[in-house]
């Protein structure tokens, strides 16, 4: 209708670990002045003190609520975050449209064997803390197979939330991947 304002929206980057969606979410962010770039990862990083694991109760109310307030505001969102249960994506999805914003679903992935072998080579090249907090969380939980798990587990969610547009990520064709990511928003 001529004269509507757009609704803010919530663009949720989802997928396996180590393939590109806080790279991708970061230039998204950039270039559209204005965006909060909703990292969970980088909300645990504002409680000082506490591990990754003793931050999980209260990370993502924290996000749901740093959502909520931005998009009330008439402001979008963008969300890089791995979530395999589709009751927690329900979570944003709510927190999305009880402010009468819209919930926009990217699969951002690759072939199985390349996500987890991108995790591995993650953060390799920098120093920032917070790749060492996850990659030992992940040996924990097992590794390797932990991560095809993991990416096993994202197949489910695409079969149940239609919705979900799928972007892959090309290793190393960062340009390309946002590309693709700005054609799918587009459809």
């Amino acid at each position: 209708m001529a004269g509507t304002e757009p609704r803010s929206r919530l663009l949720h980057l989802n997928g396996p670990p180590g393939i590109g969606k806080s790279t991708l979410a970061r230039r998204y962010a950039a270039e559209h002045p204005g965006v909060l770039l909703l990292d969970v990862d980088v909300v645990s990083t504002l409680l000082p003190g506490l591990s990754f694991r003793e931050s999980g109760p209260v990370r993502r109310p924290l996000a749901l609520a740093m959502a909520s307030a931005h998009l009330s505001a008439g402001r979008d969102v963008v969300l890089p975050q791995f979530l395999a249960r589709v009751s927690e994506i329900e979570r944003f999805e709510a927190a999305a449209t009880s402010v009468g914003a819209s919930f926009v679903e990217v699969m951002v992935t690759d072939e199985r064997d390349n996500a987890v072998a991108r995790f591995d080579r993650r953060g390799a090249d920098d120093d920032d803390p917070w790749h060492e907090q996850v990659r030992e969380v992940v040996l924990e939980m097992g590794g390797d197979d932990y991560l095809r798990d993991m990416y096993d587990a994202l197949a489910g969610v695409l079969a149940e939330r239609s919705s979900y547009v799928v972007v892959r990520s090309v290793e190393g064709e960062h340009d390309a991947t946002y590309e693709a990511l700005l054609r799918a928003l587009d459809t």
